[in-house]
């Protein structure tokens, strides 16, 4: 079972967007997904799925009002179960390490192919430990100057906090920690790399096992609503800045176009891979889905490398031929529009296709198989 955080740094980038339409997506491909919604202060994650808010829920759960199981409930659609939030309840966005714990604890016994759990915005220590509970979170973000900002803190946060749930209490790292708490100014000026260095010098124990374990972290970046190709480059500026400042490499998951089909989507209580599963944001998470369902994943620079080639085969599905087609009167807006959809949902198939074949290759060949 494979557990999928997804935060952003900021709201607002599409988050809620993404876990949602995810789950089905997964669902659809024939895996049992539980999708809950962990954003605490705000939980209207049923919305985007189209269900009506349930009367049990991650507050109940925590209250003692009802029993784990009790709050997974199913969805109308294909293999997709569902835990709501409860927004309403006070206080409950600042989980008690007891209840952070025991949620931790049921989230990684559930029945499931995979567990989407969507946090809330920003860098709240809940929101950064429900991240660490698996090495591959997904950071959803957006090309403006702040929300790429936003979205590098996160990771940045999210280091520092796995560096502390590492060092043992009154261990050497941990006390020169925290004397480097007390300049917070040059404590956030400190190059990760270069901290490493120093903690292995004065606690090798503990420098190696914070190596170890950064290693191992392996988060995923998603650029979301984007205009043109070019945006899809910002991605790469937050994956220099986290080598370069972090030690951490992030691999990339893919981009996805704004798309004005996501608000249709919405008013009409549907997720967009439902409500117009043919559309390029649709087919944008279904290639995501896919990726995160390879066996054979790819090394960091391939993920970017493909990320820009996806945003330029969506960009030229959008553009293709608009202007001299609309012009010649052989197609209104719409019926073109409708068209290159319907072409570019083909295209994405045969490329999905051959993402299964390449990845049963792969497979049988490591084993031996003749197919």
């Amino acid at each position: 079972m494979q557990i999928i955080p997804v935060a952003s740094g900021k709201g607002g980038v599409g988050k809620s967007l993404l876990s949602a339409n995810l789950a089905i997506a997964l669902g659809q491909a024939g895996k049992k997904v539980i999708l809950a919604d962990l954003d605490l202060g705000a939980s209207n994650l049923h919305l985007v799925i189209g269900q009506n808010s349930p009367k049990k829920g991650i507050g109940t759960f925590l209250t003692g009002e009802s029993k784990f199981e009790e709050i997974i409930t199913p969805t109308d659609y294909k293999n997709v179960s569902f835990i709501a939030g409860d927004s309403e309840i006070p206080g409950l966005s600042a989980l008690k390490v007891a209840q952070k714990n025991s949620l931790i604890k049921k989230f990684h016994n559930v029945d499931a192919d995979y567990l989407i759990v969507d946090l809330g915005a920003g860098t709240h220590l809940t929101i950064l430990d429900l991240f660490l509970i698996s090495p591959q979170g997904i950071i959803v973000t957006a090309p403006t100057v702040t929300a790429t900002l936003n979205g590098y803190l996160f990771l940045k946060n999210a280091v520092f906090r796995l560096m502390a749930a590492t060092f043992k209490k009154n261990s050497k790292a941990a006390d020169y920690i925290t004397k480097l708490r007390n300049d917070s100014a040059s404590l956030q000026r400190l190059y990760i790399p270069k901290l490493i260095e120093k903690i292995t010098e004065i606690d090798p124990e503990s420098g190696e096992k914070f190596k170890k374990r950064l290693a191992q972290f392996r988060p995923r970046l998603i650029m979301n609503m984007i205009d043109e190709p070019k945006d899809a480059d910002k991605a790469q500026k937050i994956r220099r800045s986290c080598q370069q400042y972090l030690g951490l490499d992030v691999e990339s998951l893919g981009v996805m176009y704004r798309d004005s089909m996501q608000d249709k989507a919405l008013s009409s209580s549907l997720p967009v891979t439902v409500y117009k599963p043919n559309s390029v944001l649709a087919q944008a998470i279904f290639r995501i889905a896919e990726k995160i369902m390879q066996t054979e994943s790819l090394s960091f620079d391939e993920s970017f490398e493909q990320a820009s080639e996806e945003a330029s085969d969506d960009y030229s599905a959008k553009m293709s031929y608009v202007e001299d087609l609309v012009g010649s009167g052989a197609l209104n807006v719409g019926e073109l529009a409708e068209m290159i959809k319907t072409q570019q949902y083909e295209l994405n198939q045969l490329k999905n296709e051959n993402i299964m074949l390449k990845s049963r290759l792969v497979k049988a060949a490591k084993q031996g198989f003749k197919l």
